[in-house]
């Protein structure tokens, strides 16, 4: 992971690189569509990094049909953390509600309020625990595909093998998440450039963390 640190300005070593990070940002801007297309630039980024190329794929729709599957990937991680949460969220509410309408039992109030700070709990570790195997499981996905992506125990091995990289490579993709999300913060004009720029960031990370 030596390398860890041009993943902020690799993009710029591309001479249209500002017409490229614009458009895929305005394309990040449509519902759904636009992250999945997201989803495939990056992969096709990683691409271009293995060939040993410092330049971003061109900016336009044909990414999504290589976005897709990725995509399933993290739709069902995603979706199997929420149900985890749920599985906190849902008696939490129900205790909580109940005894909102009655004689409130102290007991049954308190243990309401554990399972649903378990539940924030769940979510929020689980999702931090995510962002840290992301470079584990792109890697695992483009090997061997959907099933590939979704095998847990390999994921975990990957990781084990470099935990330090494991480590970098997810406090990377922290701050590739932060300076996606400055835009905002600039309004419009900020989120069309950052969000493009962050999927750039992470294309190289997980490059690097392959390498290592």
């Amino acid at each position: 992971m030596d390398r860890i640190g041009d993943a902020f300005v690799w993009p710029f070593r591309d001479p249209d690189w500002l017409g490229k990070i614009a458009i895929m940002g305005l394309i990040l801007l449509i519902p759904i569509v636009g992250g999945i297309n997201g989803l495939g630039w990056m992969l096709a980024t990683l691409d271009r990094l293995r060939a040993g190329e410092q330049k971003l794929p061109p900016a336009n729709f044909d990414y999504l049909g290589k976005g897709v599957p990725l995509f399933v990937v993290y739709l069902i991680y995603y979706l199997a953390l929420a149900l985890l949460g749920l599985l906190f969220y849902t008696p939490a509410i129900l205790i909580l509600s109940f005894q909102g309408q009655h004689n409130p039992n102290v007991f049954l109030v308190g243990l309401g309020i554990v399972l649903l700070l378990l539940a924030l709990s769940v979510v929020t570790l689980g999702a931090l625990a995510l962002t840290f195997a992301m470079p584990a499981i792109v890697l695992e996905f483009d090997r061997g595909g959907i099933a590939a992506g979704l095998h847990v125990g390999q994921i975990v091995t990957r990781m084990r093998a470099s935990l330090i990289n494991t480590l970098i490579a997810g406090l990377m993709l922290i701050a590739a998440g932060l300076v996606g999300q400055l835009g905002s913060i600039a309004c419009f004009i900020g989120v069309v450039f950052t969000s493009a720029y962050a999927l750039a960031m992470q294309a190289w990370i997980i490059r690097s963390y392959e390498e290592d």
